[in-house]
């Protein structure tokens, strides 16, 4: 299985056809620049993700961005209580190379605050989508998800962002 992603990573790297590794795909997709985007979740064009669970999304930072922000130091997140809007700051990322707004794919109310990350940092370095989520928000308005991008609008929209 490693093999087979790192054939059609390199591949799709490569812009050649690797025939056949299309259906045997794992549940997530590689980008050109190798990082990691996973189907079914939404992302924002400012590169956050959500994972709607029904009553309850959980948010955080694509790989992609962390990718660009490089070693995360500090992690500043608000209170569970707080009210988040679509589009609205949340928190911030402090890295190496700068300090970057996280804003919220959705609105709702924050019910829940990724404790660890207060702690250790870097598990949005290594491990952005299950260990280094930020937070978990109540949504008020679950159609908002729908205007997100999908796995695949997102893995283009990083492709022409990175190259500009």
């Amino acid at each position: 299985m490693a093999l087979r992603l790192w054939a059609s990573s390199a591949a799709n790297a490569l812009k050649i056809s690797s025939s056949g590794a299309r259906a045997a795909a794992p549940a997530y997709s590689i980008s050109r620049y190798f990082s990691t985007v996973i189907d079914g979740l939404k992302y924002t064009s400012s590169h956050e993700w959500v994972k709607n669970d029904g009553s309850v999304a959980t948010i955080g930072i694509s790989d992609h961005a962390q990718g660009h922000l490089g070693e995360v130091v500090f992690v500043e997140l608000p209170e569970a209580g707080t009210k988040v809007s679509q589009g609205g700051a949340f928190g911030n990322v402090e890295s190496v190379k700068a300090t970057s707004d996280v804003n919220s794919p959705i609105s709702g109310e924050v019910v829940d605050v990724n404790s660890k990350l207060s702690e250790t940092p870097g598990l949005i370095n290594s491990s952005p989508y299950e260990d280094g989520w930020m937070i978990k928000v109540k949504p008020s308005s679950p159609a908002e998800l729908e205007g997100l991008l999908d796995s695949a609008k997102y893995t283009k929209h990083c492709e022409e962002e990175d190259a500009h």
